[in-house]
């Protein structure tokens, strides 16, 4: 295991240094927003960012317009997901001051209730895309790719009727590995 502070990066490629430059910021950037010790809000994050910079997620993240809100959202977030963490980095890469970040990351909601849900005790694991556009050693830009529905499901966040239909099945929900069908 790498000594590193970061996740693993699973898929990636070769990089140029001011590339890998890049990258480094963006996964310190997503270090703060994940960490339910370090992520004390939009201070958090402040000096990583343009004060200029933009946010852009309206379905899952509405009213959020800068990386900073993002940040200030997600400590509310982690207030009941108080084991909230990226486990690894899927793709990582690079390419003329953008860089993608797609992720796996995995919690717990053993915290504060979350909007009137008291804390159960259920885990939860999601993939999401983080697209960013850093300018002169900053975030410019930061655009999250997220469908929230399996980590709202898998948490009880979201109620789901039974259903033999496994995008609105409970159990292939919770367990969506488990669930994919095999090939024949």
């Amino acid at each position: 295991m790498s000594s590193s502070k970061y996740p693993p990066a699973m898929m990636t490629t070769e990089q140029t240094p001011e590339e890998e430059k890049n990258i480094t910021l963006c996964k310190e950037y997503m270090f703060i927003s994940y960490s339910p010790t370090h992520n004390k809000g939009a201070s958090s994050v402040r000096h990583l960012c343009h004060t200029d910079s933009w946010f852009w997620s309206p379905s899952t993240f509405p009213g959020c317009e800068t990386p900073m809100d993002y940040a200030e959202s997600h400590a509310h977030v982690m207030a009941s997901v108080n084991d909230l963490h990226i486990v690894r980095f899927d793709q990582v890469f690079a390419k003329n001051g953008h860089v993608l970040l797609r992720y796996t990351a995995e919690g717990s909601f053993k915290g504060e209730a979350y909007l009137g849900i008291e804390a159960n005790g259920n885990k939860a694991r999601w993939s999401a895309a983080a697209i960013f556009e850093v300018e002169d050693g900053k975030i410019r830009s930061f655009t999250k790719d997220w469908d929230q529905k399996v980590m709202q499901i898998q948490l009880g966040w979201a109620p789901v009727k039974e259903s033999d239909n496994p995008r609105w099945n409970l159990e292939a929900l919770k367990n969506p590995k488990e669930s994919q069908k095999k090939k024949q």
